[in-house]
């Protein structure tokens, strides 16, 4: 017997509608490329998405196209993310520190017929424009009086788009399950891989985040989402912030400490989300300005994982609430957040700390498991680790265009391999251990580079470092510290070694340190570990056996 309830589609032009209506007077705030803040509210943002969806349709975009932007976090990048979905076509973002041929090759891949750009990267269309041959316009993000001198042929001023065309619509409707976004992951190995969002995913990603205690998404909130709208629909919040009413603070451009400083400062940002790059050129601004951000309460970490050390500085120095979150592009992206529970309020600094190095509680709509190498289930005793698999609502299923990828990425029961090694507490809290592709095994026994990394970065002297695994001729694999010291340190590689001696196995301590002046990092802020390991492809390991 089915219920008697409507059957009403789950579509992200509803998310506006309802912040327009009911959140008026909430507002989104952004720092623009052009050099000005710009503010207005959730009504006022629904009229211009809906003379941008207008002006779509009279460039033929219709349901189903896709169309591109390389653009920063900004009012202008957030319209598009609504108008496009409203009217059935596809908002494909994608990641500016791509290289120039795998942008091409994921536009290529996409067919975008459509690119919108941001004046940043306008050089960049430039370069590109004779390598893409579905992209009929490209239009930049911005006014004609700040259109700049181009080789482009009818390069289009976004407002142009808006100017005339009605400030209402009556938003189609159609089946939830439509795509409505499209992002490519990073493709740090081959060619990177379309996952392909639909209304419905996106709609319980974004209930599913807004349900979670303690992270800022209410009406008294200012949220600065400094994670990309360029990359994983910026962790959910262009979706979550209008439903909870939750201002919007969008860092454009500046996303160095000190322009990250003066925005939260000036526009009263109780919550910041962002990688754990970003948080530590916070850091030092903190520590050079000697205070936080008048109203900052809270930051909220993921990408990678954060070390300790940060956690420790922002919470006890600085009065700050870390918070850790895990997901992944195929996710949509948030799975997990760390929330300890009110029983645990008690407990000391070093058991607190514990529980915040963990990646957390899944939220609702992700189910999650650990497997052995035969796919066997591990027991969730925080002691096991094995591969992560996770499925749910808003979880990929497959890859845009892309049947290898799809069958190799999901296993026999549905399930999504997400490739990283975890273990699973008794009360369910997460911990990433590694990357399948960067544990290193030792004599038959397993080291976690990321453990390894978060012990090493506490040292003062490091501002980042990076574990890799070489051949060795007895222990199969040993560990290579590959760091980058801080603006005026002096430190060793003897004075690394003693630091990490109490700190973890003795035959973990890493054979070798070497000292960079900067490691390679992805689009999205991760360490490269495939470019390092192809770096030290023939590194020479030095004669004492450290794993003895």
């Amino acid at each position: 017997m089915r219920g008697l309830m409507m059957d009403r589609p789950l579509l992200i032009s509803g998310l506006i509608d309802y912040a327009a209506d009911v959140h008026q007077k909430s507002r989104v705030v952004s720092n623009r490329v052009e050099g000005d803040i710009h503010r207005y509210t959730y009504p006022e943002a629904r009229a211009r998405i809906a003379q941008l969806a207008h002006g779509l349709r009279a460039l033929g975009v219709g349901p189903g196209d896709r169309v591109a932007t390389i653009a920063w976090n900004g009012y202008r990048h957030f319209e598009f993310y609504y108008a496009l979905a409203g009217i059935g076509a596809i908002c494909h973002t994608i990641n500016p520190r791509l290289f120039p041929d795998q942008i091409a090759w994921i536009v290529n891949h996409a067919e975008d017929r459509l690119l919108f750009v941001d004046l940043t990267f306008l050089p960049l269309a430039e370069a590109l424009a004779d390598k893409l041959p579905t992209v009929e316009h490209v239009v930049a993000m911005t006014d004609r009086a700040h259109l700049p001198e181009t080789p482009l042929a009818d390069l289009m001023a976004y407002e142009d788009l808006l100017d005339g065309q009605p400030d209402d619509i009556v938003w189609p409707e159609f089946d939830e399950n439509t795509a409505a976004g499209l992002c490519y992951t990073s493709g740090t190995t081959g060619n990177p891989k379309g996952v392909l969002y639909s209304h419905r995913s996106s709609v319980l990603h974004a209930l599913s985040l807004a349900s979670l205690d303690a992270l800022n998404l209410t009406q008294r909130d200012r949220i600065l989402p400094v994670v990309p709208l360029f990359h994983v629909n910026a962790w959910g919040l262009p979706y979550a912030c209008p439903l909870t009413g939750t201002d919007l603070v969008f860092p454009g451009p500046g996303l160095d400490g000190a322009s990250l400083f003066d925005l939260m400062d000036g526009e009263g940002v109780t919550s910041a989300w962002g990688v754990p790059t970003i948080w530590l050129g916070l850091l030092g601004e903190l520590e050079k300005r000697g205070r936080t951000p008048k109203d900052l309460e809270m930051i909220l970490t993921g990408g990678s994982a954060a070390a300790r050390s940060l956690i420790e500085a922002l919470e006890t120095t600085h009065g700050l609430r870390v918070v850790h979150g895990w997901g992944m592009t195929e996710m949509s992206p948030v799975g997990t957040v760390c929330l300890p529970r009110p029983d645990m309020d008690g407990l000391d600094d070093a058991a607190r700390y514990d529980v915040k190095m963990r990646q957390g509680r899944r939220q609702y709509g992700c189910e999650m498991k650990i497997v052995d190498e035969a796919g066997a289930p591990l027991p969730h005793d925080g002691e096991a680790h094995g591969e992560l698999l996770v499925r749910g609502n808003y979880i990929a299923g497959a890859y845009y265009n892309d049947k290898a990828a799809s069958a190799a990425a999901l296993d026999d029961d549905g399930w999504f391999r997400t490739g990283d090694v975890a273990t699973i507490d008794a009360d369910g809290y997460m911990m990433v251990v590694d990357r399948t592709k960067d544990m290193i095994k030792s004599g038959g026994e397993w080291i976690s580079s990321i453990d390894l990394e978060n012990a090493a970065i506490g040292h003062p002297g490091l501002a980042l470092a990076a574990v890799i695994g070489l051949p060795h001729p007895k222990w199969d694999e040993r560990p290579l510290l590959v760091a980058v010291r801080r603006e005026g340190a002096e430190v060793s590689d003897d004075d690394i070694r003693q630091f990490l001696a109490d700190k973890v196995a003795s035959w973990w301590l890493p054979d070798a340190v070497e000292f960079v002046d900067a490691l390679p990092m992805t689009a999205t802020g991760k360490v490269k570990k495939a470019a390092l390991r192809e770096q030290y492809k023939d590194y020479v390991l030095p004669t004492i056996d450290a794993a003895e």
